[in-house]
């Protein structure tokens, strides 16, 4: 027998009750089959362990089952929760940003007013300035990074499943 109809034949076999065939395919198998005993043999095994396997249940208690779709209903109900909080967070960043824009020359004026009416060195007032502008945005970040690391349940090495 030539291998490659062999090794087509196998594949089609694994195939058909799973994923199913083509008509074509399928007629092609069927004559392979026919004449092919080892095939055949591999075709009824195939269907036999099908079978098995749907003949199995599983039985489940009912406290696991109530219990799994409380944890799927709280899990979807936090995802919800938790989209709801990035939206706004992302309005917030975008109006907080459009606010740094309008008001970034006034704050600069402010300073630079500062600066030369106490007679203060230009190299201070630029870092006052570059502070008050970075200090507000990198607080955010730190609130962020913090509330994602809670987000994700990471809790002193345990997870929110297991709290």
């Amino acid at each position: 027998m030539n291998p490659d109809v062999h090794e087509r034949a196998c594949r089609l076999i694994d195939a058909w009750h799973i994923e199913g065939i083509s008509a074509s395919e399928r007629e092609w198998l069927e004559a392979h089959l026919a004449e092919c005993a080892a095939c055949r043999a591999r075709a009824r095994a195939n269907q036999r362990a099908l079978q098995m396997v749907r003949s199995n249940s599983v039985s489940v208690s009912p406290e696991l089952v109530s219990i799994t779709q409380a944890r799927v209903h709280w899990r979807a109900r936090e995802l919800r929760e938790n989209q709801a909080r990035v939206r706004a967070l992302w309005i917030s960043c975008v109006l907080s940003w459009l606010l740094g824009a309008v008001t970034a020359p006034l704050l600069w004026q402010a300073i630079a007013w500062v600066g030369r009416r106490f007679d203060i060195s230009q190299t201070i007032w630029v870092a006052a300035f570059a502070l008050c502008w970075l200090a507000p945005a990198s607080g955010v970040a730190a609130i962020v990074a913090w509330k994602l690391s809670h987000a994700t349940g990471e809790v002193n090495g345990t997870s929110s499943w297991e709290r």
